[in-house]
């Protein structure tokens, strides 16, 4: 870093990491509106809710992407898992006829 005040730098680099964060929730909220049409075609076609073959594809593409990125990939494959168990319940109440929230 340069000769930046330390208090200036760790306010810079919060601001940064504020943004970042706001622009993680508008990605997962945008994910969540298509896993939620997703869901629908499948209730509304007796399709399983969940997706083994497609789940085990993405996961292993997004621990190449991490890899690629520079991010653990032990991480990334929590943070998918935790993504598709949501998602894989709202599958299931769209299927079940209930919304979930």
């Amino acid at each position: 870093m340069t000769g930046e005040d330390p208090k200036q730098t760790l306010q810079r680099l919060r601001g940064s990491i504020d943004n970042i964060d706001a622009a993680l929730v508008f990605m997962l909220a945008e994910r969540f509106r298509c896993t939620k049409q997703v869901g629908e075609l499948k209730a509304e076609h007796g399709m399983p809710p969940s997706d083994p073959a497609r789940e085990e594809q993405q996961l292993a593409r997004l621990r190449a992407l991490s890899v690629d990125a520079e991010l653990d990939p032990e991480f990334a494959e929590k943070w998918f898992n935790f993504v598709v168990a949501e998602v894989i319940r709202h599958h299931t109440a769209a299927a079940e006829g209930a919304d979930a929230p």
